[in-house]
């Protein structure tokens, strides 16, 4: 299996991190393209893939083709590939804001397979979530595959497409808000007298426990909260405030505006 990737960004650099880490691919199986050859010569280096600055070289050879570039420039990457990639090829993309009925336009071609997907940043550290979607015209078998692909650095579930946006806005684009509210809890432990560095470290550690406590335990959020908060104590005094200052209102307000920016691109 030939797994090519159009652009070798950070997004595109953790999953293939992810994919040689758990050896679904070797590196010989991987080939990718970058605009620079700056870029191309050290995605060789790190990974041992082969790296071009040729997106149709990669497109032609490629059994599951990864569009890894930003929405903006798709009309002049599936203009420069649509001819090259092969018939029985299964075309990936994991930009937010474009369709499969976009996708399926703008290859002008009926036989190929699509899967749209959405990861997000924490693949860095294999610790992604993606949603994706698939045409009807394509195989539970090539959609296995495609998911056990994206599974190497995080988890990954199939939703219907109509859900894709929301995707974007819990996940795609969520790290943003978490290391807002980081940042802003961090920032309270430096005006207490915490040194900065001890603060994020803190600060982090308590997101990150947290999540993985209510992943593992299966419990709701709400009584994970309830069992923090003391008759009288601390916990319930802070957890007063953010509902004052609107904090359940304002995530949902952010969550969505992404959603309806994701819906409107």
């Amino acid at each position: 299996m030939k797994v090519g990737f159009i652009g070798l960004g950070n997004m595109a650099a953790a999953m293939i991190g992810g994919m040689l880490g758990k050896g679904l691919v070797k590196p010989e199986e991987i080939a990718g393209s970058s605009k620079t050859e700056s870029t191309a010569q050290k995605m060789e280096v790190k990974f041992g893939i082969t790296a071009v600055t040729d997106n149709v070289q990669v497109a032609r050879q490629a059994d599951i083709l990864f569009l890894a570039v930003k929405p903006a420039f798709f009309p002049e990457v599936i203009e420069e590939i649509r001819e090259t990639v092969r018939p029985d090829a299964l075309v990936v993309s994991i930009a937010a804001g474009r369709d499969l009925d976009y996708l399926k336009k703008a290859f002008g071609r009926p036989e190929l397979k699509i899967i749209r997907c959405m990861p997000n940043t924490p693949a860095l550290v294999m610790e992604g979530c993606t949603g994706v979607c698939a045409g009807e015209e394509v195989p539970q078998e090539d959609v296995d595959r495609v998911l056990a692909l994206l599974r190497a650095f995080g988890t990954a579930s199939v939703v219907p497409e109509r859900l894709m946006d929301v995707v974007v806005g819990v996940s795609g684009s969520s790290p943003a808000y978490v290391f807002m509210f980081i940042e802003a809890m961090a920032d309270a432990a430096v005006a207490g007298g915490m040194p900065r560095k001890q603060a994020y470290e803190f600060a982090a550690q308590s997101v990150m426990g947290s999540a993985r406590l209510m992943l593992e335990t299966g419990k709701h959020p709400g009584e994970l909260k309830d069992m923090v908060c003391s008759p009288g104590g601390t916990t319930i005094q802070a957890v007063k405030v953010l509902e004052e200052k609107g904090m359940r209102a304002a995530v949902m307000d952010a969550v969505e505006a992404c959603i309806n920016k994701s819906r409107n691109m």
